[in-house]
């Protein structure tokens, strides 16, 4: 029986190579997006290589559209095996520059959005006995960064969520696994909302957000392919018995190989020295 599945945010980057990935390997992949004016790059791939794959317009944040999507995706396919939870966003500011608002917008897309979708999808998989989440975090869902404070919250939470999600699930056979890329070439960076206080000279950490942003850029040049990510998931897919965390990207390992060997003051260092 050809697996089914839903991914979010495939307009470009790690959910667009997902699903043209998985389609390609004859899955039946349902990829969603806001706004899906920006589906024209993914639509002539689908018509040249007859691919089944569909492009179906979700908004995360909204109740009504998550139920359409699912209710469509039930009616033509009849069952879901598999949720990519990949749609996000950045947000960039010193904490003190950031407002509760911008904060609580941040979570609502990163974190309850990916609540809300599993809730619903949760008992479609466990009447089938089967299914596997994928959600996709970020090496930032386990070490802290400046100037990301916000973003990287939703990740922790995320990484929590899914933990205690695999011990919940796992009776009725249905999988949870973590991806934590590092810096990834997309348009995350571009497409990361800068807070309105951070972009003032007259913010007390204006000097280091520019420094945190020019490393950001360097960073870019070496950044992962989202093809990468891409293949991680895949080849998670075929595991039978896959891990919890699959970590991509050689500037993440290392971080986190440098967070486990070194004691806290040591990391600490490391962290102002290179980042602030």
């Amino acid at each position: 029986m050809r697996q089914v599945a839903l991914i979010t945010g495939c307009s470009s980057g790690i959910g667009y190579e997902t699903a043209l990935m998985l389609a390609r390997k004859g899955v039946h992949t349902f990829a969603t997006m806001r706004n899906t004016k920006k589906s024209e790059p993914l639509k002539k791939i689908i018509e040249k290589e007859k691919l089944p794959l569909n492009i179906l317009e979700l908004d995360v944040n909204d109740d009504a559209s998550i139920e359409n999507t699912i209710r469509h995706i039930k009616s033509e396919a009849k069952r879901i095996d598999v949720l990519i939870n990949n749609a996000g966003y950045g947000l960039v500011g010193f904490f003190e520059d950031l407002t509760l608002d911008e904060i609580k917008k941040q979570f609502e897309t990163n974190f309850f959005a990916v609540l809300n979708i599993t809730k619903k999808i949760v008992p479609i998989m466990r009447v089938q006995k089967s299914g596997i989440i994928i959600n996709i975090s970020s090496g930032a869902g386990q070490v802290g960064f400046p100037g990301i404070s916000a973003y990287v919250s939703t990740k922790f939470a995320i990484e929590g969520f899914s933990e205690s999600l695999m011990y919940e699930l796992f009776p009725f056979g249905i999988k949870v696994i973590i991806i934590e890329p590092g810096v990834t070439k997309t348009n995350f960076f571009r497409n990361c909302i800068v807070s309105e206080r951070s972009r003032k000279m007259s913010s007390p950490y204006f000097q280091s957000l520019d420094k945190i942003q020019k490393n950001i850029e360097l960073m870019q040049e070496h950044a992962t392919s989202p093809v990468d990510v891409a293949k991680v998931i895949l080849e998670v897919l075929s595991y039978k018995e896959p891990k919890q965390r699959y970590i991509v990207g050689n500037d993440v390992a290392m971080v986190l190989e440098a967070k486990k060997n070194l004691s806290d003051i040591e990391f600490k260092k490391m962290m102002m020295q290179n980042i602030i």
